[in-house]
C-alpha cells in the first residue's frame, strides 16, 4: 500500500505552512521549494481548503495559512480527506466483481485500513514538525527578496544587513 502523490503533497503543504506560520504562504513558493508542479499543487491546496485544514486569503498580499493550530490538525483526518482508500474494486461503488457475495477480501482489507487510520489518528501536524525540517523550510520575511524593483542604495543597505541575494530557493537534500 502507498499514499498517492496528492496526499503526499498535501502533507508537505501542511508542514510547510505550519513551519512558516508567521506569514501567509503562497503556492508558487511552496512549489518552488519542493520542486513540484504548481498546477498540481493548486488542486491539492483546493482540497485542503475544502477540507478545512487551510484558509485561503484572496487578493493582493493574500496566501495560505493553517485553518487551526498544528496540534489540532489530525494526520488521520487529513489522509482520510485526501486519499481514496478503495484498495480493491469491491470496496468502491462500481463493483462488478463476480465473487463479491462470497469473498472475504474486502473485510480483511477493511480491517487493515482501520488499523492504519487508528495509528495515524494518534498524530497531529505538530508531531511532524522538528528542528531539522524547520531549518530546511523556514524563511523569515527578511530572507525573501522583494517582488518589486529596488534601488542600488537599498541593495547596498540589504547587503550590509546580510540579506542581499537571499530569496526562496529549491531545497534538495542528499543523503
Amino acid at each position: 500500500m502507498y499514499l498517492t502523490q496528492h496526499t503526499d503533497y498535501g502533507l508537505r503543504v501542511l508542514i510547510y505552512t505550519a513551519i512558516n506560520d508567521d506569514a501567509l504562504v503562497n503556492i508558487s513558493t511552496i512549489a518552488d521549494t519542493y520542486g513540484i508542479s504548481k498546477s498540481h499543487l493548486m488542486k491539492v491546496v483546493t482540497a485542503l481548503v475544502k477540507g478545512g485544514f487551510l484558509t485561503s486569503v484572496r487578493g493582493k498580499g493574500g496566501g495560505l495559512k493553517l485553518a487551526m493550530t498544528a496540534d489540532k490538525i489530525n494526520i488521520g483526518a487529513v489522509v482520510r480527506h485526501l486519499e481514496p482508500m478503495q484498495l480493491v474494486e469491491c470496496m468502491g461503488s462500481n463493483n462488478e466483481c463476480l465473487i463479491t457475495p462470497s469473498c472475504r477480501l474486502a473485510g480483511i482489507l477493511g480491517g487493515a485500513i482501520k488499523s492504519f487510520f487508528n495509528h495515524l489518528d494518534g498524530f497531529t501536524l505538530a508531531d511532524l514538525l522538528n528542528k531539522p525540517t524547520y531549518d530546511l523550510l523556514y524563511f523569515s520575511k527578511a530572507d525573501i527578496a522583494p517582488e518589486f524593483p529596488i534601488s542600488d542604495g537599498s541593495i547596498k543597505a540589504a547587503d550590509e544587513a546580510g540579506h542581499a541575494g537571499l530569496s526562496r530557493i529549491k531545497i534538495s537534500v542528499s543523503q
